[in-house]
């Protein structure tokens, strides 16, 4: 269920110079702002749960799971280069599942990597603040690259359907309205968080139990269902 040569190329696709530039963008942000507000209030609790919760998790990481999300496939999809892909003998769940590995590699890499730096410099992973959030970056990284994979296997505004998303349900709504919490990846994986920092710096609208099952449920129908789609365009594409 997995291809090294398929993942090569994604890889490649992924971590070109401009996409890299992009992607290493918001944590080079997240480590200045974090070394500024360490240099300005110092080492505090509230401030560093305040950073990592509003900045890293609830922008930096969904930003980026959309762009490494979307950029494993969309493209492919848009320049007609994916014809290329479907038509080696690759099981179509394969392909999909080995694209949504290197996305999630790559979101992981760039979000919970300098969450963990930035939680460090913050306030020295006091109360595990930086464990916690990067934790929490961690099991929202697997849920961003399945969703904005099946996006960028739907849709050609895979991008722009993914910001909204990150931006206005995830960071507005999400932040903003009671109902909508549930349906949030960023609640989910807070959920995650509060189990491993206790006390009341990280909190959660949902359940453990309940952001378990959802993180696995999304994950896994997201990417059921790219494979499914990824199946019928093949099939259109022979006709």
């Amino acid at each position: 269920m997995y291809d090294p040569t398929v993942a090569r190329l994604t890889y490649r696709a992924l971590l070109g110079r401009r996409r890299a530039l992009i992607l290493g963008a918001l944590p080079l942000l997240l480590i200045v702002i974090s070394v500024a507000v360490r240099a300005l209030t110092g080492a505090d609790d509230q401030t560093a749960a305040d950073v990592l919760g509003g900045f890293a998790l609830a922008t930096m990481v969904p930003i980026i799971g959309v762009i490494a999300g979307t950029g494993a496939i969309g493209p492919e999809i848009d320049d007609g280069s994916v014809v290329y892909l479907l038509s080696k003998p690759l099981k179509r769940p394969t392909i999909i599942l080995t694209k949504l590995i290197v996305a999630i590699a790559v979101t992981m890499v760039f979000s919970a990597v300098p969450t963990m730096i930035a939680g460090l410099i913050l306030n020295g992973n006091g109360q595990q603040i930086a464990v916690a959030y990067t934790v929490a970056a961690l099991v929202a990284s697997i849920a961003y690259a399945a969703l904005f994979l099946l996006l960028g296997t739907v849709s050609r505004h895979a991008v722009v359907f993914g910001l909204v998303y990150a931006l206005v349900w995830e960071a507005l709504f999400g932040s903003l309205v009671p109902g909508a919490r549930t349906l949030s990846v960023q609640q989910w994986s807070l959920a995650v968080a509060h189990k491993v920092a206790g006390g009341d710096l990280v909190t959660s609208d949902v359940s453990l139990a309940t952001a378990s099952v959802l993180l696995v449920a999304v994950t896994v129908l997201a990417t059921w269902y790219a494979g499914q789609k990824l199946r019928s365009l093949t099939l259109a594409g022979e006709e």
